[in-house]
């Protein structure tokens, strides 16, 4: 079994900055792309950000130059930076690991419990 902890939301003024965290533990032999997604009431749950295991990142144009996405490979750990945060970032922030198991099987997505993150103006 692997478990995806998140943490780090909460309230916010606009323009103020958030860090997000969520750590991976279990059955870990390995872990492919890890990311941060985000829910509005509403609308449909989109791609925040993504790093590959070399650190490769990937951005939505909505948080481009504002969030910062880096993993600790050791501690199976990825954090979100979130700075000039907007009320538009209003949302659930979820993470998710592409978690391999064992050496002989592909990886499986998994998903944190979500984490509310507010943006006043």
């Amino acid at each position: 079994q692997v478990q995806l902890v998140g943490s780090g939301g909460g309230l916010v003024q606009a323009g103020g900055s958030l860090r997000l965290s969520c750590a991976a533990s279990g059955i870990i032999f390995s872990i492919n792309d890890m990311g941060w997604y985000r829910q509005a009431p509403g609308k449909q749950r989109e791609l925040v950000a993504a790093i590959t295991s070399g650190g490769i990142t990937n951005y939505a144009d909505s948080v481009k130059g504002r969030f910062t996405i880096s993993r600790d490979n050791a501690k199976n750990t990825v954090y979100l930076q979130m700075n000039s945060l907007k009320p538009g970032d209003t949302a659930v922030y979820y993470c998710e690991a592409d978690v391999v198991t064992t050496n002989w099987a592909p990886p499986d997505r998994y998903w944190g419990q979500g984490t509310q993150v507010t943006v006043s103006s």
